[in-house]
């Protein structure tokens, strides 16, 4: 294994982190099993595992005068994007054990995970983590993987797990070509100048972003989706039944993304109302992720994302009418593509230089509050059915990263029919997610009945 450059999008996500603003992803996974000690079976399996998985041995290094190659989309870039930059580099006393840990047995698989969700991953050594929590009752264990958003996109971190679960029939990922070396020598004379560019690149790149999200969206949302960063978090699930969605899909038209997204804005209705903070006027931005990866290529490493920006209909009490204007919505990102409009905003990091990231990180995270007000993410799974140690894994609920500044952020999956929502939310400002949780369950029953199913 060589040294990477990151790339962009990789280096801002290192650089906008901070104590009370950890950017790691992650996934609850909850495994039936028949004996107390499944658990510790468990572990032992994820320790021994990971040290043969390549991906899970790399740490980011910072560097200021990096000698890497360069990922192949910048194998032509000038000296200034590498600047202040940082590596993805195998890790040279790496011990899986550091990263595996086994925890007291609990009655709740949630609590344990929010508590752990909001600890930042440990930034000298492979940002990834796996703590495996036995169930009190000794029928189920779960796991929480944690990937920190610069090592791993939703489907990067899936590939990374998937390596250390028991072997399936899953297809092999495509290996990617070399990529040619690339020395970069820097010339010292020319640094007050790159710096001075650099700073006006940052601010170029945060106006653009703005400009295009105000242009575009308004900014009608809720005080409920605004917090300060306060460090902590708190998570929930929500299992459906995949057969429901269809019947919602073919009765008032779409696709099941656009049910679980209309879902999300129902329920977000309902939640406000009940906890008194009104839905009236109400029509947040929500941003939609959208891989730019393909789902057999585990190369390159980190993120290859875009994504859509549009307005959840939270105002209009018809749940069909928030479904057809979801739909809208959709339909119209997708005729312009996921490389244009306001939720492209991530494909500014191309354009900042590294040293632009590294010292423009606390003013990208504050903006990311300027261009969209919740995120809504769909992670695939594979169909088939995952096993650890001959458990089988029954429920999986993803987990996005928060962005600083927001309460809330929402991802979805299905998995062998079903569908699991993951809710994050910030500890102290979202006390009561067990209610969204239940809101979005309420949605469902009520789309079905509008839609006399």
């Amino acid at each position: 294994m060589t040294s990477d450059l990151l790339a962009p999008l990789d280096l801002a996500f290192w650089n906008i982190e901070s104590a009370r603003h950890p950017m790691h992803l992650g996934a609850l996974g909850v495994f039936s099993c028949h004996s107390p000690t499944a658990g510790a079976h468990a572990a032992d399996l994820l320790a021994a595992r990971a040290a043969a998985v390549p991906g899970l041995r790399m740490r980011i290094r910072d560097v200021w005068l990096p000698e890497v190659r360069l990922p192949r989309h910048l194998s032509d870039v000038r000296f200034p994007l590498a600047l202040g930059g940082a590596t993805r580099e195998p890790a040279p006393d790496f011990d899986p054990l550091d990263h595996v840990r086994l925890h007291a047995p609990t009655t709740d698989f949630h609590a344990a995970a929010g508590r752990l969700m909001g600890r930042p991953l440990e930034r000298g050594r492979p940002p990834w983590e796996a703590h495996v929590l036995p169930g009190e009752s000794g029928t189920s264990f779960a796991v929480l993987f944690k990937f920190h958003h610069a090592l791993a996109d939703g489907l990067r971190a899936l590939t990374l797990a998937a390596a250390i679960m028991d072997p399936t029939d899953l297809p092999a990922p495509r290996p990617r070509r070399p990529e040619p070396a690339r020395g970069l020598l820097p010339d010292v004379r020319k640094l007050p100048g790159l710096l001075r560019g650099t700073l006006a690149d940052v601010g170029r790149a945060l106006d653009i972003g703005a400009s295009v999200a105000r242009s575009t969206l308004g900014m009608r949302t809720s005080s409920a989706l605004v917090s300060q960063p306060s460090g902590t978090r708190r998570t929930a699930g929500v299992v459906l039944d995949l057969d429901d969605v269809h019947r919602v899909r073919k009765s008032a038209g779409g696709t099941v993304n656009d049910v679980l997204i209309a879902v999300v804005a129902g329920a977000l209705r309902r939640w406000l109302d009940e906890r008194g903070d009104g839905s009236e006027g109400v029509e947040p931005r929500a941003l939609i992720p959208v891989s730019n990866r393909r789902p057999r290529t585990a190369q390159p490493q980190g993120n290859r994302l875009s994504g859509y920006l549009i307005r959840l209909p939270v105002a209009d009490p018809d749940p069909l009418e928030r479904l057809r204007t979801v739909r809208t919505a959709m339909d119209r990102n997708k005729d312009a593509g996921p490389n244009r409009g306001a939720g492209a905003v991530a494909l500014l990091a191309d354009h900042v230089p590294a040293l632009g990231h590294r010292l423009g990180g606390p003013l990208v995270s504050q903006a990311a509050r300027l261009w969209f007000d919740i995120l809504v993410t769909s992670v695939p799974l594979p169909s088939l059915g995952l096993k650890l140690g001959g458990n089988p894994l029954t429920e999986i609920y993803p987990l996005a990263p928060l962005a600083s500044g927001q309460s809330l952020a929402v991802a979805v999956s299905t998995y062998r029919g079903r569908v699991h929502y993951g809710l994050v939310a910030d500890g102290r400002a979202v006390p009561d997610l067990e209610l969204l949780a239940r809101a979005v369950a309420e949605e469902v029953e009520a789309l079905l009945e509008a839609c006399g199913t």
